[in-house]
Parts: C-alpha cells; structure tokens; sequence
C-alpha cells in the first residue's frame, strides 16, 4: 500500500515538473493561402505571387495563428464560384476568380486589432493574371515583407507579419511567482511526500523481516 502511495507521489512529482506555468511555442500568425477543389480547401503549394488560377476558380486567405500547414485553420463559410460570381460576368481576355477572404477570430488577431468579418469577392483579371495579382483587384491594401511575404490584407492586421506567437497551457503565473524563479512549493512538497513514504516503506520492510 505504502509503495503504491509513493508510486501516486512520483507521478505528481513529474506532473508538478512540467505542469502549470510554462510558456509554450503556438506556432506563427499569418495569412495563409488555400485552394478549394469541389467541397475541400487545401493548403496551397505555392504562394500567390506565383499561383495561376484559372477561370472559375476559388482560392482563399486565412488569418491564423497556427504551427505549419497541416495545423493550419481553413477559411470558413461555403464557397461556390456560382455564388460569388454570379454578378460578374466574363469578358473576352479576361478571367475570373472567386476569393474567400477570412480574417480570423479575436483570439487569432493582434494586440489592439479587432479583425473584420470575413467577406467574399470576384476578381476578373487578365488570362494571365496570378492570384496576387487578383487579390490586389478586389481587397487592397495589401502589404508585404522584404522576402514577399503575404502580411495584409484590405489593411488588416495594421502590424506583425508573420511573427511567432507564445501560449500557456494553463495560464499565467501567479502574481510575483516569475518562472525563472526556480521549484515551486508543489515541487518541493511532493519531494518530501516521497521521501516520507519511501521511508515508511523501508521501515515496513525491516519490520517484516525480523517478524
């Protein structure tokens, strides 16, 4: 009994180790660029400065915090080329794209930002047009990094482009208790815990053997 007590003990010895209190990596926040293919979106394999949509086509934007592509978040809402572009007829020339533009949730957004509801749109373009080239038809301003990288749309977010963002996995630390500050009183009471019960558990044990 006394040994699996101390058993119990340990576990929560390891728990209080990598418990509460420690700052975890989310991932980064950014747009990112998505394909719908009949009812599914999938992650787009180039970015849009490169992509070539064709006529008919419905490509998306998300604003997410996420850690790569297979955790990415997809753009919401149903999105049918019929819908979209039912007031934009074709032109000779000319080619039209159906665009999801979702940008995020509160809890995605930047300190201060408020994101705008997500909103639909049909660029026509030229035949050769990319789907950069399409966004920025419907959805300016649009801004970019040094290295192209995708960091507004329609203005939003003002600031940030593609940072790293931090979480908790439980919340912060108690008030004038920093991390850095070393064991918690958790940790040092589930020691002396186990200490106490492996002693108990040797003293048992002599017990038996001179019964």
């Amino acid at each position: 009994m006394i040994r699996r007590c101390a058993a119990l003990a340990l576990a929560a010895l390891l728990w209080a180790l990598a418990g509460p209190g420690q700052a975890q990596a989310a991932g980064y926040r950014y747009w990112s660029f998505w394909e719908r293919t009949g009812d599914r979106w999938t992650y787009a394999t180039q970015g849009p400065s490169t992509a070539r949509p064709s006529d008919g086509d419905v490509q998306g934007f998300r604003f997410a915090v996420s850690a790569d592509s297979a955790d990415a978040s997809r753009p919401r809402g149903t999105a049918s080329f019929a819908a979209i572009c039912a007031t934009t007829p074709p032109r000779d020339g000319g080619k039209r794209v159906a665009l999801v533009i979702d940008f995020g949730t509160a809890a995605d957004a930047t300190s201060g930002e408020t994101p705008p509801h997500p909103r639909t749109a049909c660029a026509r373009v030229p035949q050769d047009a990319s789907t950069a080239e399409a966004l920025a038809a419907v959805a300016k301003p649009l801004r970019y990094d040094a290295n192209a990288l995708l960091c507004a749309i329609s203005g939003y977010p003002k600031t940030g482009c593609g940072e790293q963002v931090t979480a908790r996995s439980t919340g912060p630390a108690p008030a004038g208790k920093p991390e850095e500050e070393g064991p918690s009183l958790g940790l040092y009471a589930g020691g002396a815990l186990i200490a106490v019960l492996a002693g108990a558990a040797v003293w048992q044990s002599r017990r038996r053997g001179h019964a």
